[in-house]
């Protein structure tokens, strides 16, 4: 009965309170930080009961994961690489589209960077989820993540997303030039390390990632 009605009122679809949910959450982190919000809170926000919020996140780091599976899903809809596009340009893409996409949630990843460093924990569990974004970047751009050397190149990846992710939050251009330097010159350094050189004519077809 919880999913049909709630105040007498039909409840909005499974999808659709999960997107409310993670809305709800980034507009508190904006506000107060990351770290500063619970879960009471996010429900309120949302206008669910708290069993409708376990029902479908039970943590905050899940609707963190969820956000994640949203960022990734824009990237991921752009379309795949264009014939003869090198690996490294097409990861370069990528990741910027990825920036794109959290442009409208600026507020909140600051809050969430500066809340990090307050509460190391709290970010390194919510670490994993990164990093299985980085997978499927790798893998779009025509790149394996498989194996030891795929997981090596993730969190390489992870570490040059991390890093221009600083740069990103500082960067007030509307073109994002600072970022777009910062993500060219990071990727070049570590071209050979990600593999980026040997997937070579890959990248037209992009492996599926695993899981």
């Amino acid at each position: 009965m919880l999913d049909r009605w709630f105040d007498g009122k039909a409840m909005p679809r499974k999808t659709d309170r999960r997107a409310r949910i993670v809305d709800a959450a980034l507009r508190l982190a904006a506000e107060r930080g990351w770290y500063g919000i619970s879960l009471a809170d996010i429900a309120a926000e949302a206008r669910l009961p708290m069993l409708e919020l376990y029902a479908l996140f039970r943590s905050k780091t899940a609707i963190l994961e969820a956000f994640h599976r949203r960022l990734d899903e824009a990237v991921l809809s752009g379309g795949e690489a264009e014939e003869g596009e090198r690996p490294r340009d097409r990861l370069f893409d990528l990741l910027m589209r990825r920036f794109d996409a959290l442009g409208p949630h600026k507020p909140a990843v600051k809050a969430m960077a500066e809340g990090a460093w307050t509460d190391p924990l709290a970010a390194l569990a919510a670490a994993p989820a990164l990093l299985d974004s980085m997978i499927w970047m790798l893998e779009a751009g025509g790149v394996s993540a498989s194996g030891l050397a795929g997981r090596l190149r993730a969190k390489l990846l992870l570490a040059i997303y991390l890093s221009v992710l600083r740069v990103w939050l500082a960067d007030e251009s509307p073109d994002l030039m600072k970022t777009m330097a910062a993500l060219d010159r990071r990727l070049r350094h570590a071209e050979r390390w990600l593999g980026l050189a040997r997937a070579g004519s890959g990248a037209g077809e992009p492996a599926r990632a695993e899981g």
